[in-house]
């Protein structure tokens, strides 16, 4: 056959379209070869996808149905498909867009309506299944309207709008009367609504409905498991995982109830198959840190909780505003590792939510941590009207009004707990508010039944070892925290507790052993490292503590306690320009809220003759907490320290109201008012104070002391003998009737009082009022002897050492009260008074030491008037005559009308020869009228300038 040759150019128009087609043709094969391969790829790809979904491989599903995305985009059974499995893998904002896409490539709305809707709410968008057009009931198939419905309900449940979901629920029932889903779907609303008979009637209603469902069965648990009922909780879920072994929700709540029962093992099990289901699922991983915890595995249980939050912390907080389960899950996970105010952000959301879910008693502790007490009390008083009978949300609301000083309203509250349940926690909190409110006769009886009825009540034992040590009952505080050394070996902080009892007691080395085994423990436990240097300054290892305190502060640039120790380390070796620099650094340290170096700044400040320097910090603290009672304490002592005698009032006033009726600030208001010469304000704060609590011995004495002031005998003597009849073997009744008879100038009764007062409840205090009632008699040898026989058995007793040595310095008897005032000075070394009438003793004995004792007084004391005048007379008698002048020309421009420094000043002078301004000075000390106990000295002075 002869193959002919064909030239384009010579054919005619006509035959053209003919091969054009034969073009068209041959490509549209070749296409459709290629389309029906790529359908066969895509189709693979569904298969492949499909067998996956079967067998729970839902990522690997994932994958293949996006590799078949790569070939067709505009495939609307892949999008759909794809859109499911996002949704079971938890991937919801991607699940959102792909059924989206899918309703857009003509998917029938049916298909795609429910799973949309579970992607909206799994993201917090749940008004749009309400108003969003694709979610329109209309033409829908009964099945899916039904499941709509419910899925609105659980939307209206999240929000809080219980009665719509129940109307929800009730037009799917309507819809279908006989499924089973509108009775599950009914028993979280009404476990919400704590209606557990309705729960458990629709609980069962679903599982004869559908006794195979996975779900009636989970849920049958939850209301078992919400009613206590324990084991019967553990066979429902057991059967719901028998149903379905994959069944997420019964995995998770069995996983929970296991591990409140303590059954680890069978825990760990559950979380693991759960973590194989949904690696991502933030529930899970909550519980893995709830088990982590306790098995004792701390980094496990954080790495858990980190987990939590760097799963849901990415979400908006307006996607999951309305999911309170994600809501509580974040906060509870965020207050797990300690960040309180992330936690807040959460537990305020949720709480606008479900305010009567237990995380309120989270959200209060918050508020109490800090300070903000109000809140505390108005989220714990909203929760209890919903749930009553929960103890620790009533121990908690006693705790946050005592925190607002309302002690007798907290007191209240716990004794009418205690009617309903004889709680360890209720005692507890009860004794812990009686204490503070000065009924420390109850509260101790409060706190000791409570420990007892519960040794894990830690803060009423903490509480009972410091009343035992603060009222001498050193030996059952180291007996209680001894205690609780044997039961909490392992635990630094009760180690730490009973190193602070015997430290506290006086034995020393007890209280280092203590510390030092705490610090074994946790070797960067700082409480006991700040102990053991405060065992050190109290030994006056001084360099030993500087040092510990050194390398804690070379760990923690910025620990400001250890540079409060510091400046008491400095104090102490009588550098108090160090101190002041360390307690400054602390103070600018300092957080907006704290307020405790800046107040030990002012109050060294005064202590050290600087009450300009005093009051100014003290603003700046008052500044931070105008409303904190000690602030406003220091800011009067300040003022008063400034001769602000109207400001201290003022602020006392306020302080007044600030204590409310707390008796023990409002006595020491009363005595800062008595110091601002204002018995009538005195009077007012302890009547505040004896209305809350009539008995409050501090306040009746107080009381007393007032009336005696103000001349008012006849009323005082009422007061004390009251005093006696309730208080009969307390010292303070009978010290108050000698004060009385003194006054009147019984020195006899007055004496018997004392002697009484002394035999009841011996003191430094009924020493010293012994020992000046007897000054007088026989040369004051009965005065000594009961001072010195005191002293044998109390060394340390300052105010007695001090006292001696003032006697035996009006008594001539110069080198003894040398001797008692360098005792005082060996137990306070900064003690500027005792340093001052050192140095006049010296003086008197001719030592030349006495300008440098002087010179410290000074220190201590810049604005002391006697320190000052001391020094300058030292300065003279050894011949420094300058510099005495210097000195002494000073303090009598800042005191004019001082007789003595007048005196001091004109012998200076006269030893220079400036005789007329010496002559001057000693004219105005020899007035006529003027009392001057060293004018004969005077008077022999002018003479020789005559």
């Amino acid at each position: 056959m002869t193959t002919q040759k064909i030239d384009p150019s010579s054919m005619s128009c006509s035959k053209q379209p003919r091969v054009i087609a034969a073009v068209l043709i041959s490509f549209l094969l070749v296409a459709a070869t290629l389309a029906n391969a790529a359908d066969s790829k895509v189709q693979k790809y569904l298969d492949d996808a499909q067998m996956r979904l079967d067998k729970k491989d839902i990522p690997g599903a994932i994958i293949q149905l996006k590799n078949a995305l790569q070939i067709d985009r505009n495939l609307a059974t892949v999008q759909l498909l794809l859109g499911k499995a996002l949704l079971k893998n938890a991937e919801v904002v991607a699940a959102e867009v792909a059924l989206n896409e899918a309703l857009r490539l003509g998917a029938n709305r049916s298909d795609v309506v429910v799973a949309l809707a579970q992607a909206y709410v799994a993201q917090g968008k749940q008004r749009l299944i309400f108003d969003g057009p694709q979610f329109v009931l209309t033409d829908l198939p009964p099945p899916v309207k039904v499941q709509l419905l419910l899925l609105r309900a659980s939307a209206s449940a999240d929000a809080d709008n219980l009665k719509d979901a129940l109307k929800f629920i009730d037009a799917a029932r309507a819809i279908d009367p006989n499924s089973p889903d509108t009775w599950v779907a009914e028993v979280p609303v009404r476990l919400h609504l704590r209606q557990f008979k309705e729960a458990g009637d629709a609980v069962e209603r679903a599982t004869a409905l559908a006794p195979d469902s996975a779900d009636a069965w989970y849920q049958k648990g939850s209301v078992l498991h919400a009613s206590g009922s324990a084991t019967a909780a553990l066979a429902a879920y057991d059967k719901a995982i028998r149903i379905d072994a994959d069944h997420f929700g019964a995995l998770l709540a069995r996983a929970g109830l296991y591990i409140d029962l303590g059954r680890q093992t069978e825990a760990g099990k559950d979380l693991v198959e759960l973590q194989r289901l949904v690696p991502t699922e933030p529930r899970a991983a909550y519980l893995r840190a709830l088990l982590a915890e306790r098995n004792n595995q701390p980094e496990l249980a954080r790495e858990a909780l980190l987990e939590v939050t760097e799963l849901l912390d990415k979400i908006p907080l307006d996607f999951i505003r309305y999911r309170p389960n994600i809501l509580m899950l974040n906060g509870l996970a965020h207050f797990g590792l300690n960040e309180q105010e992330k936690a807040k952000i959460y537990f305020e959301a949720f709480q606008t939510v479900q305010s009567d879910a237990p995380t309120a008693k989270l959200l209060a502790q918050i508020y109490l941590r800090g300070a903000n007490h109000e809140r505390a009390v108005e989220v714990l008083e909203k929760y209890l009207k919903a749930q009553p009978g929960d103890g620790q949300a009533m121990a908690l609301l006693g705790s946050a009004l005592m925190a607002k000083g309302q002690f007798a309203r907290a007191s209240t509250l716990m004794q009418q707990a205690l009617q309903t349940k004889d709680s360890a926690e209720f005692r507890t909190v009860l004794g812990l508010s009686l204490l503070r409110s000065g009924q420390t006769g109850n509260a101790v009886k409060e706190l000791e039944a409570a420990y007892k009825k519960d040794p894990r009540q830690t803060q009423a034992a903490t509480s009972l070892i410091a009343f035992y040590l603060r009222n001498g009952q050193g030996a059952k505080a180291v007996a209680l925290a001894e205690t609780l050394v044997k039961q909490q070996p392992a635990n630094p902080a009760v180690l730490n507790l009973l190193g602070m009892a015997k430290g506290d007691t006086g034995n020393l080395p007890g209280a280092r052993t203590a510390f030092e085994q705490a610090i074994k423990i946790n070797g960067k436990f700082v409480p006991a490292m700040l102990n053991l240097a405060r065992v050190e300054i109290k030994s006056r290892a001084f360099d030993a503590a500087a040092a510990r305190l050194a390398a804690l502060l070379k760990t923690d640039s910025k620990n400001a306690e250890a540079m409060y120790e510091m400046a008491v380390i400095s104090a102490n070796k009588g550098v108090s320009s160090d101190a002041l620099n360390w307690l400054e650094k602390a103070n600018a340290l300092s957080g907006p809220r704290e307020i405790r170096w800046g107040l030990a700044l002012s109050d060294l400040h005064l202590r050290s003759g600087r009450p300009g320097p005093a009051l100014e910090i003290a603003k700046q603290v008052s500044a931070r907490a105008p409303e904190d009672l000690s602030v406003l304490m220091a800011y009067a002592r300040a003022q008063l320290a400034n001769r602000d005698i109207a400001g201290a009032r003022s602020t006392l006033t306020s302080a007044t109201r600030v204590a409310e009726y707390n008796p023990a600030p409002q006595v020491q208001i009363a005595l800062l008012q008595i110091a601002a010469n204002n018995p009538g304000g005195a009077s007012y704060s302890l009547e505040k104070a004896l209305s809350s609590v009539p008995d409050y011995l501090p306040a009746l004495a107080l009381m007393t002391e007032v009336a005696l002031r103000q001349g008012e005998t006849d009323k005082a003597e009422k007061r004390a003998q009251a005093i006696i009849a309730k208080n009969p073997k307390k010292a303070v009744g009978y010290s108050l009737l000698g004060d009385i008879a003194a006054s009147r100038g019984q020195s006899a009764v007055a004496l018997d009082a004392y002697r009484r007062a002394h035999q009841v409840e011996p003191s430094a205090d009924t020493v010293l009022r012994l020992f000046r009632s007897q000054s007088t008699q026989d040369g004051g040898k009965p005065a000594l002897e009961i001072a010195e026989q005191w002293l044998k058995s109390h060394p340390q007793s300052v105010p007695v050492q001090r006292a001696l040595g003032d006697f035996q310095a009006r008594n001539g008897q110069f080198s003894a009260a040398k001797k008692y005032y360098e005792a005082v000075l060996k137990l306070v070394p900064e003690d500027g008074v005792a340093l001052n009438n050192l140095a006049n003793v010296l003086l008197l004995l001719k030592d030349p030491g006495a300008i440098k004792i002087a010179e410290q007084a000074v220190a201590r004391n810049p604005s002391s008037i006697e320190a000052v005048d001391t020094l300058g007379w030292a300065l003279f008698q050894n011949s420094q005559n300058e510099r005495a002048l210097q000195i002494l020309q000073d303090v009598r421009n800042r005191e004019p009308a001082n007789l003595e420094i007048r005196y001091h000043l004109a012998a200076v002078l006269a030893s220079v020869g400036r005789k007329s301004d010496a002559r001057a000075e000693l004219e105005f000390v020899l007035k006529p009228g003027l009392a001057f106990n060293k004018s004969a000295d005077a008077t022999a002075l002018m003479k020789t300038l005559n």
